[in-house]
């Protein structure tokens, strides 16, 4: 095994145990500006990510031209599972509720992730939140009924 393999191993290896200052300092070093998201999972893994491109090369364009395209026919973008509306993964919610701020986070699998907790759905978040049923689209401002009737 080569010392740059090695190096990339231990860096990847050490990722998990760092502390947040010195991820973001990995971060900052990799990446043009910070995500909306300060989730430390997130972070750790698009660094690792990008530490990993950089050391063995990046995803092959045809395969990510291939990839992109299923993704787009699969995706569930725009369309709607009942009352609920659909959000790209990494799309951040923010909510202030009796004076905490709250941050939801979109999965990849289309769940929702507020403080270290999965939810199925917004408006499960936001009865977490608050205690009380609610329409989780509506509650962090994203209600699609609400805002077509605007634009008419």
């Amino acid at each position: 095994m080569t010392a740059e393999k090695s190096n990339v191993i231990a860096t990847l290896a050490s990722l998990p145990t760092l502390p947040m200052a010195a991820l973001w300092a990995l971060w900052d070093a990799h990446f043009p500006r910070r995500p909306g998201t300060w989730n430390r999972n997130y972070v750790a893994s698009r660094v690792a990510q990008r530490i990993q491109e950089i050391a063995y090369g990046g995803i092959n364009p045809d395969i990510k031209r291939r990839l992109l395209r299923l993704g787009e026919s699969q995706s569930a973008l725009g369309k709607r599972r009942g009352t609920e509306c659909h959000l790209m993964p990494g799309t951040v919610l923010q909510r202030d509720w009796d004076e905490v701020t709250y941050r939801v986070v979109v999965t990849p699998s289309g769940f929702y992730e507020c403080g270290g907790r999965v939810f199925k759905s917004l408006s499960a978040a936001a009865r977490h939140i608050t205690g009380t049923n609610w329409s989780g689209p509506r509650f962090f401002g994203i209600d699609p009924d609400r805002n077509r009737g605007a634009s008419r």
